[in-house]
């Protein structure tokens, strides 16, 4: 049995995967996003705590017997948030997370600091990434940077809290800005533009590693055997791809979380910052990854839901759905940068724009608008990956509309296949994760899940949604100067 923790922005989720690929059991819990200015986004690493004692009393309730059985744990989470710790490990301050905007200034001094920044990180410095935030915090807040002693990601900080171990993987290191992606180790430079050396970072290891061991007193809490390995883990969607069997060069997926991503594995180490893609290593030894990635995606239907009184995701889909599709060229167009966005644009001040709206629309209208744009935004972003070999599969809590997976294949105009698992995503990955530490084989542990539900691209819908694509790209463009004023 293998316990797989995936920390997410919006929640934790713990799973329970037996050794014949059973998912036994899954216990999740809420996490709320503190927003103290505008461009900032933040929580207490102490909520990530109680959201991991919430999941392990749940499944001690529901599934002792196999919480009993496990054998290695495995974690995923959230990448690039900051989380400084002083020279006890106290936490110094909120964790800054990926989809925090304030250090754009700070991404400029970085550049400038490292010419060579993409060449070595195989990334264009962002504001969501981990290196930035550490600049501000030194300009804003120096008697936290003078007092930090460690900076951890947010799921190499549960790491710290169940084992006393400060651990890194690769996949989660590579999104930090202080990772030689290509030799797969810290890179002095980039740490010295930052005020930092190898002693304030964790130690690193493969995904597919043992990192550290269980506490022994919160095994007997939870009711586990003693001495469990944690494994490296990765990052959320390093994590998700190893879930779904995809580590081979060319396969890859769409995540509809509160982020949107597009994942594609390589063999190799292929930067495109000129693009604004992500080149990542992958979770398992001399394996990369290439990622674009929209900042609001299922966060976006959640926002129009409360925003414009749908209730839920749910009933928003439902009502998008309704409108036929000759009545969708009618509809208004949504550009769904709330949070603003990293690839293609690498733009933190861009905004939402719910552009051409008439007393004519109604709420269907308005739904429809909003996953359309999220998913024109997806199409931007796959224009600047290596094509993917085959379908790409499809996770993420927004997974679970088959109305929106296919609209999704219809704008993407690429087939998309939705496995057994695929909503579990990251937890899923980490679980797989930490029986490769405990000596499975990656043959064996990271087989394709079964296919559930496969959505073939409407090509007859290709004309209306690539004008429709064509009015969005130039909105973006028509507005973009607009966005900082």
């Amino acid at each position: 049995m293998y316990l797989g923790l995936d920390l997410g922005t919006s929640e934790l989720k713990a799973l329970l995967l037996a050794d014949d690929h059973r998912i036994v059991g899954v216990a999740r819990s809420a996490l709320t996003v503190s927003r103290p200015q505008p461009l900032w986004s933040e929580q207490a690493p102490s909520q990530w705590w109680e959201a991991l004692e919430s999941v392990m009393t749940q499944l001690r309730a529901a599934h002792a017997d196999a919480l009993s059985a496990v054998r290695a744990i495995g974690l995923s989470g959230q990448m690039h948030g900051a989380v400084l710790l002083d020279d006890k490990d106290q936490v110094l301050r909120p964790a800054i997370l990926w989809n925090d905007g304030r250090s754009a200034a700070q991404c400029e001094q970085l550049a400038a600091a490292v010419p060579r920044l993409g060449e070595i990180a195989g990334n264009l410095a962002m504001p969501g990434f981990t290196a930035p935030k550490l600049l501000w915090v030194r300009e804003h807040e120096p008697d936290v940077f003078t007092r930090t002693r460690r900076v951890l990601l947010p799921k190499d900080w549960l790491r710290l809290m169940l084992s006393g171990e400060a651990v890194s993987d690769m996949s989660d290191a590579s999104g930090t800005l202080w990772l030689d992606v290509g030799k797969r180790d810290w890179s002095d430079e980039l740490l010295a533009a930052t005020g930092l050396t190898r002693a304030h970072m964790p130690r690193l290891v493969e995904g597919s590693e043992a990192s550290a061991t269980f506490k022994p007193e919160l095994a007997v809490r939870w009711g586990m055997p003693r001495a469990v390995r944690i494994a490296g883990g990765a990052g959320d969607n390093a994590a998700s791809a190893v879930g779904m069997g995809l580590v081979a060069p060319g396969e890859g997926f769409v995540s509809l979380g509160t982020s949107g991503v597009i994942f594609v594995s390589g063999a190799a180490f292929a930067p495109n910052p000129a693009q604004a893609v992500h080149a990542f290593c992958h979770a398992l030894p001399g394996r990369w990854h290439q990622m674009s990635v929209m900042l609001s995606a299922a966060s976006a239907v959640s926002w129009a839901s409360r925003t414009f009184g749908f209730g839920d995701e749910a009933s928003l889909l439902a009502a998008a759905a309704t409108l036929a599709p000759d009545a969708r060229q009618r509809a208004p167009i949504f550009l769904p940068y709330l949070s603003g966005e990293r690839s293609p644009h690498n733009n933190a001040q861009a905004q939402g724009v719910m552009f051409g709206l008439t007393q004519a629309h109604a709420p269907a209208d308005i739904a429809y608008a909003v996953v359309e744009g999220v998913s024109f935004g997806l199409r931007d972003g796959l224009h600047t990956l290596d094509r993917p070999s085959g379908d790409l599969s499809l996770v993420g809590g927004g997974a679970r509309s088959a109305w929106w997976a296919q609209l999704l294949s219809d704008i993407l105009e690429v087939p998309l296949a939705f496995g057994e698992g695929g909503e579990a995503g990251g937890a899923l990955g980490a679980a797989r994760l930490g029986w490769l530490a405990d000596g499975g084989g990656v043959a064996t542990v990271c087989r394709r899940p079964a296919l559930k539900q496969r959505f073939v691209p409407d090509m007859s819908q290709g004309d209306a949604n690539r004008t429709r694509h064509g009015r969005f790209q130039v909105l973006y463009q028509a507005l973009r100067s607009q966005f900082v004023a």
